[in-house]
């Protein structure tokens, strides 16, 4: 037999808690006769999942509880009821803290935990459900911030006492106060209470024929029912009560333990995309919009996890992330994701994933990392995209998400994986006690669940060998998104945001960087560049064409290589190709292979410089690898175009034309040709006879073979004029002779 309710819990997580519910659910209590479902038999009736209309607001609060701490908290409550126009039936709260504040609990002051006590019994909450979670410790004053609450739940191996560890004297306003609240609340015994407050008061626990009764030992004189066995010391005098989730339980004082948020709301039978957390923001929202767009690489996060901690310190409470990613560094992503759920301060920030059109690959991670994620109705989520992990990346992804970061947000980390492993199978588990509940499990996450044989195995929700990927409302069916929009206007509404928030850029030179890396302005510096290395040939001994063509792809590949798109391998293939036409052109002319090579080198430095992957493996990098062809075929063309507008008009520009060289008009050509006719001398003149015109000095002139021809003495002695001559060798243009014995 089961019944349950949606209603709104305060659930205050005392002594820090690793998990944290950091998306909106709806809440509903279920109560199990079964003790297999972690809910003791006996319970409130409740409405079934799925009938209510109230939300679950989960609130974390920090330690120590002081003044300022306790007026936000209560502002906070009475902000959500006003939203609703005051309480709505059976609405329930959730508290929870941070984890790793435990130690500072003991600091708690006793005004402000008993002002916030008197708070949560009082008159403005009396139609609300507050249930207090202690997931690791809570002692201090903090306790009796617990003691009022409805509910008090435990993690096995949590503690809960040690109220008094700060005081040096109990005074009797304490013991009325802890006394007040333990009897208008109940959820624990009164002398457990003060037992927990006051070291020199022991507590017994004493089976009657009734019940079982916890007393002191003046108490249990005055008891004045038949004792069955030995009272049991619970709380020796001398010693601060405290007592585990598990002590608690066998005793009864509380209903059942939970380990986290997470196996409570199982337990409960709480579909987990039912939940909302509520920050304290000190009455307004102070929000900042940070966007991740195009390639995810070290630079893309480490400029947005600087932006976010700059509006930190600058008080901001509420960061909004436009993401528009195929992603690109799984590692890069997962460490941004990490730094979103783990590091931030969930009690001071809020996060908002908003994708209007797609977060593919790894940047799914990103979106899925913040408190809430908004998506357009036909955005993508997940799935191939320009992120292609190794299979260590996958294991990375793998440990990280389900050991660190799956136990912040309080969500399965089947799903999430499975957008990045191709070969994880993820199933939809139906919980045995609540048919209409449902989760996503990997095999391995199944059998990690306390209680894995109270769930159901139903369909798998991925397709084996390809990456899970889900549009807007896909992810909001799945638990994964809060909500579909059309806008970002839209968004603003449902946040309730009048103004757009401050948009964080980057610097001058991250926005130079992302321009000169936009398609249009690569092919323009490609063009430029080849283009002023052709008048560079056209102009030897002028350099201008060299100057402009070195700042262009300097520009192009600085811009890429900062982009995280280019490395050094694309900068010494364009170098080595550039090095293999200068050696066609001017060392091996005629041979073809230096010149193709160099050629081919260039083509591939650029078509590499605008992808983060060397060879295509999914449609999406097909995808991008054709457009980096497009990219390089446009350049190309403009190239020749450009080239051939310049050849045919910069020659008759007034000024440019004179250091231009210009082809040979037909009179200059039939000059030339004429003037080279006459330099050309038959080689079959060696042996020809003939006579001296001038002296040979060793130079001069000689009459062969009824020509007039420039001669040069063999051994450069003087040869007199009319002597005899004859020729001994020709040397290209010259004629070499010797006088005739």
């Amino acid at each position: 037999m089961r019944a349950s309710v949606f209603a709104g819990i305060m659930l205050f997580s005392a002594g820090g808690s690793e998990s944290r519910l950091s998306r909106v659910y709806g809440f509903a209590e279920a109560v199990a006769a079964d003790p297999a479902d972690g809910v003791e038999a006996g319970a409130e009736a409740k409405t079934e999942p799925g009938q209510g209309d109230n939300k679950t607001q989960v609130i974390r609060i920090t330690l120590p509880i002081t003044g300022p701490t306790a007026s936000r908290l209560k502002q906070c409550v009475r902000d959500v009821l006003n939203d609703r126009g005051g309480p709505p039936k059976n609405m329930i709260f959730v508290f929870e803290t941070n984890r790793g504040e435990e130690q500072f609990a003991s600091r708690s002051e006793f005004g402000a935990c008993y002002d916030l006590a008197e708070f949560l019994t009082g008159d403005e909450l009396s139609r609300v459900r507050t249930i207090a979670y202690v997931p690791y410790r809570a002692e201090g004053h903090a306790v009796l911030v617990i003691l009022a609450c409805g509910q008090v739940i435990l993690a096995p191996d949590a503690e809960l006492g040690s109220a008094g560890i700060a005081e040096k004297r109990i005074s009797p306003p304490m013991l009325s106060a802890y006394r007040e609240i333990a009897q208008r609340r109940r959820v624990m015994p009164v002398e457990i209470a003060l037992g927990m407050l006051d070291p020199a008061r022991a507590v017994l626990q004493v089976e009657t024929d009734v019940e079982r009764v916890f007393v002191t030992p003046e108490g249990l004189e005055q008891l004045g029912r038949p004792v069955v066995g030995e009272p049991t010391i619970l709380f020796p005098a001398g010693q601060l009560g405290r007592l585990t989730g598990r002590e608690a339980r066998a005793l009864d004082l509380i209903d059942y333990t939970a380990a986290d948020l997470r196996e409570l709301l199982a337990a409960l039978a709480i579909p987990q995309s039912e939940v909302e957390e509520e920050v304290l923001a000190g009455g307004m929202w102070r929000a900042v919009q940070v966007r991740i767009q195009g390639p995810i690489h070290a630079r893309t996060v480490q400029r947005a996890q600087k932006m976010i901690e700059d509006a930190l310190r600058r008080d901001v409470n509420f960061v909004f992330l436009d993401i528009d990613s195929a992603g690109g560094s799984p590692v890069d992503s997962l460490r941004l994701a990490a730094f979103l759920a783990v590091d931030l301060p969930s009690d001071r920030i809020r996060t908002v994933a908003y994708v209007p059109r797609q977060a593919l690959s790894d940047a799914a991670l990103i979106a899925l990392a913040c408190d809430h994620l908004i998506m357009h109705p036909d955005a993508r989520l997940g799935g191939e995209g320009d992120g292609l992990p190794s299979d260590e990346e996958l294991t990375q992804v793998r440990r990280t998400w389900s050991e660190a970061v799956a136990p912040k947000i309080e969500r399965s980390w089947s799903l999430p994986v499975a957008m990045l492993d191709p070969d994880l199978d993820v199933f939809r588990y139906t919980r045995k006690s609540a048919p209409g509940m449902s989760e996503f499990y990997s095999q391995e996450e199944w059998q990690s669940l306390p209680n894995p044989e109270d769930w159901v195995k139903g369909e798998a929700v991925t397709i084996p060998g390809e990456p899970l990927q889900l549009t807007g409302e896909q992810a909001v069916e799945f638990g994964l998104a809060k909500e579909t929009v059309d806008s970002f206007a839209a968004m603003k509404e449902l946040y309730g945001l009048e103004n757009d928030p401050a948009l964080l850029e980057p610097t001058w030179s991250d926005m130079l960087i992302e321009g000169l890396a936009s398609p249009g302005v690569a092919v323009a510096l490609v063009i430029i560049g080849f283009v002023s290395l052709l008048i560079e040939l056209q102009t030897p001994g002028i350099g201008v064409g060299a100057f402009v063509a070195t700042v262009c792809f300097v520009l192009f590949f600085w811009s890429r290589f900062l982009g995280q798109t280019a490395e050094w391998l694309e900068i010494v293939l364009f170098l080595v190709g550039l090095m293999c036409l200068a050696v066609e052109l001017f060392v091996l002319p005629g041979f073809g292979i230096f010149g193709l090579g160099g050629g081919a080198l260039i083509l591939a430095s650029l078509v590499l410089a605008g992808q983060t992957f060397v060879w295509p493996r999914n449609s999406y990098q097909w995808t991008q690898f054709q457009q980096s062809l497009l990219v390089i075929a446009a350049a190309a063309v403009g190239t020749g175009v450009l080239a051939s507008l310049i050849g045919r008009w910069l020659p008759h520009t007034p000024g440019i034309g004179r250091i231009v060289l210009l082809p040979p008009s037909e009179e200059e050509a039939e000059a030339m040709e004429r003037r080279r006719s006459l330099l050309q001398v038959d080689e079959s003149l060696v042996g020809e006879r003939g006579t001296t015109v001038t002296p040979l000095l060793p130079g001069g002139k000689a009459r062969l073979a009824g020509r007039l021809l420039d001669v040069l003495s063999q051994d450069g002695e003087p040869i007199d004029r009319g002597r005899d001559i004859v020729v001994t060798e020709v040397r290209g243009t010259r004629i070499i002779v010797r006088p005739l014995t």
